[in-house]
């Protein structure tokens, strides 16, 4: 398929209009976000970023302070990432709860007829600890439901059970009761977790046999792997069109191949985008049928090394070769999403304008996907004290709350940004233009890339600039950033290599438009030619050449 641009929304609070802001406030005192709240102008204003897909972030029910112990959930909200009912959406975010399958059903639909694709959550790891499916379909077998609890491994046990041992912490369960102990979520084999595992999770059995030196036992197909592939294909019924999978390395590649292969026999265009992060296991991970990974401990990573460290420029060089022509195109670009700090925090840059550069890069520089976490855009902090969560640079997971910057957007669903400030403004207005040139570009959307950083000589800094070109037929884009924190007089060299392998027509006297701002510059655009260039600080251009 053509590049997808990823728009993760968390609906508790992206349509949360509630600027009540109560420290561990409830859902009554601080409002959460609805399925109905998402309205075609919410969809409109995404789509007008540029948006091809809209990942909604927390769907499936999970565990809330309300419905379950609240000693082992975390916040009021509680996580969900914590499942307790596969077959179920969350009722935090329905108006009517007794028809909150259908409100998520009208969404889907709402967000087809705006021309977005839709994603959601799919959690194979672990499940809460009190998962326990009420809406599962009639004759489907529930988790756990003839488990062997007195056995600690079988490949026909949903879960590993620590037999003998009672479900610990170094807290009041407040009345929770687990015999035998089963292993928590982030493989942690033990009835006493700490406040730092996933002690709010249990491990799901795929038949690996951990504590037996990690045997495999596959054959016969464990029954965790027939439960997991028909929970996607019933999220598959409901018009959904992928899933973001989460800790996808957590999971047996087996399964994953087995199972993609089952659900794209029925539903060919369905997108798997895996979370992992151990380069040593994507290329397994994507013979196994995902069609994109996290790029975060590449490009993500030194993308934020470059923008707030120091690290060079150049270096950008080495994260997209690393990857290799059959891997690359496959790799997911971000530089935030629910789990990393935000990048106006004051644990990352400080300003969403800093990493303007570091943007059109993830954004231009290859045909993979990009994603943007909604509120990036505005500026968002994640710099607030809400409960559960603390002052950590992250917009919380786990409490109720209202973004101040999604509010000024939104205004009360009108998403008119009448609220924003100036400087939201022009953030959001270059994040539209930018997006929408990668959605709607086809030199971006399919084109060769050939980076010339490496040719580049005196008054090109390779600290702090950096610089590539795009090509297809019968269009050429030239692509320079600057990660200085002043402006910058820039010289940017064409080498013939370049002109070679995307097989280029030299142009005397030719014009390169910015899409970005519209400004036009004058170029020899030949082998060996030359651009001088003036860049403002965390600036870039994209040069279409004529």
């Amino acid at each position: 398929m053509s590049k997808p641009i990823i728009y993760q929304l968390f609906p508790r609070y992206f349509a949360n209009y509630n600027e009540t802001r109560a420290y561990n406030g409830s859902k009554e005192e601080n409002g959460c976000g609805r399925f109905a709240d998402i309205n075609k102008r919410a969809l409109k204003s995404i789509v007008d970023l540029g948006a091809t897909h809209v990942w909604y972030t927390g769907i499936i029910r999970h565990a809330t302070a309300q419905y379950n112990n609240p000693a082992i959930t975390k916040g009021k909200a509680g996580s969900p990432y914590a499942i307790t009912d596969y077959y179920d959406v969350d009722p935090d975010l329905a108006k009517n709860e007794s028809k909150r399958m259908q409100e998520f059903e009208s969404l889907v639909k709402r967000t087809h007829e705006a021309g977005l694709g839709v994603l959601i959550d799919f959690v194979p790891n672990h499940v809460a600890r009190e998962y326990k499916s009420v809406c599962k379909p009639e004759g489907v077998e529930d988790l756990g439901e003839n488990d062997h609890p007195e056995w600690a491994f079988s490949p026909l046990n949903n879960f590993y059970y620590l037999p003998g041992e009672r479900f610990t912490m170094d807290k009041d369960l407040q009345g929770y009761e687990e015999f035998p102990a089963k292993v928590t979520g982030n493989d942690c084999f033990t009835s006493h977790p700490s406040e730092n595992d996933w002690y709010e999770t249990v491990k799901l059995n795929y038949g690996v046999f951990y504590q037996g030196g990690r045997e495999k036992q596959f054959d016969p197909i464990p029954s965790t792997w027939t439960k997991m592939r028909d929970i996607i294909l019933f999220w598959a019924g409901k018009g959904i069109d992928g899933v973001r999978v989460d800790m996808a390395e957590m999971v047996p590649v087996e399964f994953f191949q087995w199972a993609i292969a089952a659900v794209k026999k029925k539903h060919k265009k369905f997108l798997f985008i895996g979370e992992c992060y151990d380069p040593n296991q994507y290329d397994s991970y994507l013979a196994a049928g995902f069609d994109y990974l996290y790029d975060k401990v590449g490009m993500y990573d030194y993308l934020r090394g470059v923008t707030c460290k120091g690290w060079p420029a150049s270096g950008i060089t080495a994260q997209w070769m690393q990857h290799g022509e059959e891997r690359l195109n496959h790799m997911l670009y971000f530089l935030e999403n629910h789990d990393e700090q935000r990048i106006a925090s004051g644990f990352f840059c400080g300003s969403g304008r800093c990493a303007e550069p570091a943007m059109i890069v993830a954004t231009m520089l290859n045909q993979c996907p990009v994603m943007i976490y909604s509120g990036q855009e505005l500026g968002e902090r994640g710099m607030d004290m809400e409960g559960f969560s603390g002052i950590d640079g992250r917009s919380t997971i786990f409490d109720y709350w209202g973004l101040k910057s999604l509010q000024a957007w939104a205004n009360k669903g009108k998403f008119d940004g009448a609220k924003m400030n100036e400087a939201q403004q022009e953030l959001h207005e270059f994040y539209s233009r930018l997006l929408t040139i990668a959605r709607d570009d086809k030199a971006v959307q399919k084109g060769k890339m050939y980076d010339i950083t490496y040719a580049q000589g005196e008054g090109f800094d390779k600290q702090q600039h950096f610089a590539f070109l795009r090509h297809i037929k019968g269009e050429t884009l030239l692509v320079v950033v600057n990660f200085h924190d002043r402006e910058q007089q820039m010289r940017v060299q064409l080498p013939n290599d370049a002109f070679v392998y995307l097989n280029l027509e030299g142009k005397t006297n030719a014009t390169g438009k910015d899409l970005l701002f519209g400004k036009t510059y004058n170029l020899d655009f030949v082998p060996d030619g030359v651009l001088d260039i003036v860049l403002p600080a965390w600036k870039g251009v994209i040069l279409k050449i004529k």
